[in-house]
């Protein structure tokens, strides 16, 4: 069955052809290691390792790479303002030195693994850091100015985007006469959109033929995807925001060096909470670790990023997350029940497997994929055993560990009740045993009466 992907860069849908029969190379823009993630950042991974799932589902060999940002990251898309990794440095009291910053960048790097693992995100097969391929960087920058591409001002060399006609095709982003940009104003630009590809720092830095200095931000993801994909790749991803400034210098500066670059752009939408989408800057930034402070498994937030389309906006609460976790414990305990005699209606069950790939490869439509999942496992016409290898093979795609049985000590008290609940179903006093239900639910228990006995799971 064929692929269908929103493609940023043509605006349109299109049907997935990658370049290599069989295989897909994929490059998704990674973090700035200089703080913990909040949930916000991690949906853009989440959308990635769903696509990915979408790939391998298809019978595709997939190539992922995520870029680690530990040096050149300014606190937003501009030249000016406060390098991102300074900033952690100052604000944990370390010395401004390269050692020190690679120090804070391994330590939140750790932490992000962490937090792909507890999403159950598949890793990626590079987690290429920055730091590590200055020579790269360098290559890059050196190219770019021997085609004519820059020119060096007092601060750094800048690529001119009026030598590249297609700059801002990415988004269809316009560009005025005067080179109107939102990221600030520097008189010795040509253009104000034009942009770093190497800053000078004559006292923290890298020594460079054109000066000591950093790489800039869009260099280094150019330069990375490049050595690790080729110099033309199947897929690159991000979110939203980077499609105006940082994705379209990407692919100014790559193709200007003579790389073809990334065929499909996908982007994610934001995470939104009542203030606004959620970000560091504002405050209101939540992590896996409140989650699980709060006894919410980290996958119940995966299944809330399901319920919206990838390029949809998605507005977080605690309500709809405690939905979901609610939701998710109820396939987990599915997958766990003991199977029925039901007969299976062989039909249904390859209408199920058809549809749930046909929504899935039109460009990742979880929300149908999910509402489908729910259809089938209240469809009396199947086994639940037929159910059950329905879902895990589904789960491929959805990612939500479902086949993972649920742990939870059950207490005396309650023990006590399901005991007492199931003498009263012997005497057959079943007034006394729907009282004894609704008291064990109390205690965030779930009661189901099978042939095999009295089933007890947390709620």
């Amino acid at each position: 069955m064929r692929i269908y992907l929103q493609n940023t860069l043509t605006g349109n849908k299109e049907e997935f052809k990658p370049l290599k029969a069989g295989f897909v190379s994929m490059y998704n823009c990674g973090p700035t290691v200089y703080n913990y993630a909040h949930i916000g950042n991690l949906r853009s991974y989440v959308f990635a390792d769903t696509l990915r799932r979408v790939f391998e589902y298809n019978s595709l060999e997939v190539k992922q790479v995520i870029n680690i940002t530990d040096i050149g990251h300014l606190s937003s898309d501009s030249d000016d303002g406060e390098d991102k990794m300074t900033k952690a440095l100052k604000r944990e009291g370390k010395p401004l030195t390269l050692e020190a910053m690679k120090e804070v960048a391994n330590f939140y790097f750790d932490k992000f693994k962490e937090d792909l693992d507890s999403l159950n995100i598949e890793t990626p097969a590079n987690f290429p850091f920055a730091s590590d391929h200055i020579k790269e960087d360098i290559d890059l920058v050196t190219k770019l100015e021997e085609k004519g591409f820059t020119y060096a001002i007092s601060d750094g060399i800048y690529f001119d985007i009026s030598k590249f006609p297609d700059y801002g095709r990415l988004g269809n982003i316009k560009i005025d006469d005067k080179g109107e940009s939102r990221v600030g104003s520097n008189p010795e630009k040509r253009n104000q959109r034009d942009f770093a590809v190497w800053k000078f720092n004559s006292e923290l830095g890298y020594n460079a033929p054109f000066g000591k200095g950093f790489p800039g931000w869009h260099i280094e993801c150019s330069a990375m995807s490049v050595k690790y994909l080729g110099p033309e790749f199947d897929v690159h991803t991000g979110g939203i925001d980077h499609i105006p400034v940082h994705h379209n210098n990407e692919i100014a500066q790559s193709v200007c060096a003579g790389d073809p670059y990334a065929k499909y752009w996908l982007h994610n939408a934001f995470l939104n909470v009542d203030s606004g989408k959620m970000a560091k800057s504002d405050g209101n930034d939540t992590t896996l670790k409140t989650l699980m402070d709060k006894n919410i498994d980290p996958v119940a937030y995966r299944y809330l990023l399901l319920t919206a389309r990838y390029s949809s906006p998605l507005q977080f609460s605690w309500e709809a997350l405690e939905g979901s976790l609610t939701a998710l414990k109820k396939l987990r305990n599915f997958t766990a029940a003991k199977d029925d005699d039901t007969p299976d209606d062989f039909s249904k069950l390859e209408e199920y497997k058809t549809n749930f790939l046909q929504f899935v490869n039109d460009d990742l439509d979880t929300p149908k994929a999910l509402a489908l999942v729910w259809d089938m496992v209240k469809d009396d016409s199947l086994s639940s055993k037929s159910k059950k290898l329905l879902l895990i093979d589904f789960d491929k795609v959805l990612g939500l560990n479902l086949n993972k049985v649920e742990t939870v000590e059950i207490p005396e008290n309650v023990k006590k009740l399901i005991k007492n609940r199931d003498l009263a179903r012997e005497g057959k006093d079943f007034v006394k045993s729907d009282e004894l239900r609704v008291e064990i639910e109390t205690f965030g228990f779930e009661v189901k009466d099978t042939d095999a006995g009295t089933l007890v799971t947390p709620r």
